[in-house]
Formats: C-alpha cells, sequence, structure tokens
C-alpha cells in the first residue's frame, strides 16, 4: 500500500468542510474532481473511506482511522521540510505569501526590503487574496504566511490549524467627499443619512463596518458595493458617498477630493500573520515574521503586543 499525500490533503478538506462538495469549493476543485480523488484513494486502501449518508456523507470506520493518520502524516511533511532547511544552514528558500491591496502597497515593499537584505537567500512570492480566503489557502499548502485581519468589535472565529502573531493595530478613519464635514471629528451616529461606499456582507471587512454602525444605532445605506480601498476612495473623491479609510489605505488616497475625519468613536482592526501550526519551526517563516515586525516599526504604526496564538 503507498498513500498519495495530496490526496490525504483532499480527504482532510472533505472531513473540515463536511463534505465532497464544500471541500471541492474551498480547493478550488471541481466536485467531480475530489470524488475522483476519493476513489482513487480508496482503491489504494482497499476499502471505502466515505458512505452516502442523507444527502451528505459520512466517514466509514477506515475512513476515520486513516483520517486521523493522515494529520499526522501531513504534520510530518512539514516538519520534514523544516528540518531539511535548518539542515542546509541555509535560508535558501521561496515563501509565498498572501496579501491584501492596503498591505501589498504599503507594507509589502518595507518587508522584501529588510528580508533581502539580512535573508537574500529567501525569496518572496505574493499572492493577493481576500484575508477571508486565506486560511483555505493555508490548509491547503497554497501559501505558506499571509496577512489577517480582526475586527475586535466584532470577531468571527478563527481558522483550525493556523499560528496567528500579531503586527499591530489599523484605525480606520472617515473619508468623506472634501467640504461635506466641517471639524476634525465626527460621530459614527451623525452618518446615518449619507450614502455610504462600502464593502458587501460577503466578506470580513464588511460585516465589521456594518457592526460598527449597528452599534452607533443605524444600518449604513449602502449606494454603492465595492470592495477595494482605492476604488472605494476615488468614488469619494467623486463625491458619490463616505467610507472608512484606514491607516494603511492612506497611499490611495487621490490627490484632492477627499477630507479624512478621525472618528470619536475608536474603530480599529488588528493585522496578524497567520501560518499552519506545522511551519513554525520553518527558519524561512521565521525570517520573514522578524522583518514584517521590523517593517511595521519603520513605517511608524501602533503596535500590538501579544503572544503568538493558535486557533485550536
Amino acid at each position: 500500500m503507498e498513500l498519495n499525500l495530496r490526496r490525504l490533503r483532499i480527504l482532510r478538506e472533505v472531513a473540515l468542510e463536511g463534505g465532497v462538495t464544500s471541500a471541492a469549493e474551498a480547493m478550488q476543485y471541481s466536485a467531480s474532481g475530489v470524488s475522483q480523488q476519493i476513489a482513487a484513494l480508496e482503491r489504494e486502501i482497499g476499502a471505502p473511506l466515505l458512505e452516502k449518508h442523507g444527502r451528505g456523507v459520512r466517514f466509514t470506520d477506515i475512513g476515520r482511522v486513516l483520517l486521523e493518520h493522515a494529520e499526522i502524516l501531513l504534520s510530518a511533511e512539514q516538519q520534514a521540510i523544516s528540518a531539511v532547511e535548518a539542515a542546509r544552514d541555509s535560508l535558501a528558500v521561496e515563501l509565498k505569501v498572501g496579501v491584501f491591496c492596503t498591505m501589498a502597497a504599503h507594507l509589502v515593499p518595507l518587508i522584501v526590503e529588510d528580508l533581502a537584505r539580512r535573508h537574500p537567500q529567501v525569496q518572496v512570492r505574493t499572492h493577493e487574496i481576500d484575508p477571508d480566503d486565506a486560511a483555505g489557502a493555508l490548509r491547503h499548502g497554497h501559501l505558506d504566511l499571509s496577512f489577517i485581519l480582526e475586527y475586535p468589535d466584532a470577531p468571527e472565529p478563527w481558522a483550525p490549524g493556523l499560528t496567528f502573531t500579531p503586527l499591530g493595530m489599523d484605525q480606520l478613519h472617515l473619508a468623506a467627499p472634501a467640504g461635506w464635514f466641517s471639524g476634525s471629528h465626527v460621530d459614527i451616529a451623525d452618518l446615518a443619512d449619507v450614502d455610504w461606499v462600502m464593502s458587501g456582507t460577503r466578506n470580513y471587512y464588511g460585516r465589521a463596518l456594518r457592526q460598527a454602525c449597528r452599534q452607533a444605532g443605524f444600518d449604513p445605506r449602502v449606494v454603492h458595493d465595492v470592495d477595494e480601498q482605492p476604488t472605494a476612495l476615488a468614488m469619494v473623491a467623486a463625491g458619490l458617498g463616505v467610507t472608512l479609510m484606514s491607516d494603511l489605505g492612506r497611499s490611495f488616497l487621490p490627490a484632492s477630493g477627499v477630507d479624512v475625519v478621525a472618528l470619536r468613536q475608536s474603530v480599529r482592526r488588528q493585522v496578524l500573520m497567520a501560518h499552519s501550526h506545522t511551519t513554525t519551526g520553518r527558519p524561512a517563516v521565521s525570517a520573514f515574521l522578524a522583518s514584517a515586525r521590523r517593517a511595521w516599526a519603520v513605517a511608524g504604526l501602533p503596535r500590538l503586543e501579544g503572544p503568538r496564538r493558535q486557533a485550536e
């Protein structure tokens, strides 16, 4: 019997997502492709791993045994990678890092510069990804690390199997068409009757902004459903509504047409680095995290002190 690690990853994803279709969506495969890989794994094992249960599937006794040992084997694979890197006494490796728009523009150049100066053997490849999707990409091995956002006033469960390292706080401010508001501060409650440019509820950012408005006693009137901050700020400059802009997003402020006004009610988000539990010992991962912390300090952004945390 010879086990295929790629198929074991698929089996683990079926367990994590609760079914073949959900696993296929998470891994960006077709459902038939996942089913074919499970069937091939069953042929390798010589026994069924899944059985129909209502409209879904459940693991057989053999499937549960294999799943338990799949976790051990996949963890051992990552430990082997870490050991090889350490044994080479070199950090010569390519890291795949998930980034979001404002982070890519503001901080990633500083991180890459610091890393290249201290560890020129480490090559960084970035992949723009919504923070909501990063957990799945890390779990599947598509990424080695990724930037993650957390909104303390609108917490959501962390994905299992990941370690989170805090970098700092990113403060949000009101971005309004020039001349709409006078004064240096504004209450969120005063924004109940204006048009908004805001992300939809399909992502954490949009849900967190709505929660901030609801805490102030209203549901925002979202006229323009926009995800990316550069696009939102351009629409604000055109007078189409207000949005909330982060400190990281200042890189995208138009030359004119937008007033940045402080909010009396603090709206903040935490910026963290995430990676798989199993890659914690990799020297290249540790080097990247150290460069990220230094770059955050160089950028003059507020620090968020705290230990590395793990999601169960």
